[in-house]
């Protein structure tokens, strides 16, 4: 399942709205998936590869390898 392993960021789920005359006519459930990279981290002292979301990687929460 995708799933950062710094912020436990997962897929969200929810409605896909049609609107047709200022009206939503019909709905479907759509998904919306992080954007995930997988990259080489130190955890611990020790080399890992490990999925880590794009925001996480700009904010510095992860330290690269």
């Amino acid at each position: 399942m995708a799933v950062c392993e710094i912020c436990q960021k997962t897929v969200a789920r929810g409605n896909k709205l049609s609107i047709t005359r200022s009206h939503i006519s019909k709905r479907s459930t759509r998904t919306w998936k992080p954007n995930l990279r997988r990259i080489k981290a130190e955890v611990n002292g020790d080399v890992k590869r490990i999925y880590v979301c794009a925001k996480c990687l700009k904010d510095g929460k992860v330290k690269r390898a």
